[in-house]
C-alpha cells in the first residue's frame, strides 16, 4: 500500500513520533491510522525500556504552590539532554508530577526508599490482620502481599494512581513521556511542604 505524505503528517500530529517511524507504522498497519497509533505506542514503550539504563543528568526542578499557599512542592525530574528538558511535554510532565505530590502526599519516591524496618512493620500489621480472620498460612501470605502492594500505591509516588487519569500510575505517565520524547527520564526526588506541619 502507498503511504501518502498527508497520512504521515496526520499521524505525526497525532503522536509526535518521527517521520520515518510514522511511515513504518502506516506501512505495517496498511494505512489504518488507529492501528498505526497503537503500533507507535507499543514500539515507543518497548524502546523506553531499552533507554532505562541511560544516564539522565539534565532536566528541571519544578515547583507547585497550592492556591491557598498552604502546600508547596519542589520536584527534580531528569532527562538525558537539555534539549528534551526544554520541550513543552517535559515541562508539562514536571508540573503534573509536582501537582501529584501536592494532592496525593506521597512519602517516598518508590518502594526501594522505604526503610526496611518500616516495610517489615507494615507487613507484620497486615499479617496479624489476616491471621485474625482465621485464614490458613498460605492465604495469610497472599493477603499480606496484596495489602502491602496497596500500601505502596498510597505512599510511593511512582506507584500512585495519576490524579488526572486514575487508570495509570505516575510511573506509567513517565514511561509514556519517555516513549514520546525518546530519552530516558527519571523522577529524582521531591519535597512537599505543608504549612504548620512538623518537620
Amino acid at each position: 500500500m502507498q503511504v501518502s505524505a498527508t497520512m504521515v503528517k496526520e499521524l505525526r500530529e497525532k503522536t509526535g513520533a518521527g517521520m520515518m517511524d510514522c511511515k513504518e507504522a502506516l506501512k505495517t498497519t496498511e494505512g489504518d491510522l488507529e492501528k498505526a497509533v497503537d503500533f507507535l505506542r507499543k514500539k515507543g514503550l518497548a524502546d523506553a525500556k531499552k533507554r532505562a539504563g541511560r544516564v539522565a543528568s539534565e532536566g528541571l526542578i519544578g515547583s507547585y504552590v497550592h492556591m491557598t499557599g498552604k502546600i508547596g512542592v519542589l520536584v527534580e525530574v531528569n532527562s538525558e539532554t537539555d534539549f528534551v528538558a526544554r520541550t513543552d511535554e517535559f515541562k508539562e510532565l514536571v508540573k503534573n508530577i509536582a501537582m501529584q505530590v501536592a494532592a496525593a502526599s506521597p512519602r517516598y519516591l518508590n518502594a526501594e526508599e522505604i526503610p526496611p524496618e518500616e516495610a517489615e512493620r507494615e507487613k507484620e500489621i497486615f499479617r496479624d490482620q489476616a491471621r485474625e480472620s482465621g485464614k490458613p498460612d498460605n492465604v495469610v501470605d497472599k493477603i499480606t502481599e496484596g495489602k502491602f502492594k496497596k500500601y505502596l500505591t498510597e505512599v510511593c509516588l511512582l506507584d500512585q494512581a495519576y490524579i488526572k487519569e486514575p487508570g495509570m500510575t505516575i510511573n506509567d505517565l513517565v514511561q509514556s513521556v519517555i516513549a514520546k520524547l525518546g530519552e530516558n527520564i527519571e523522577v529524582r526526588r521531591f519535597v512537599r511542604f505543608q504549612l504548620g506541619e512538623a518537620a
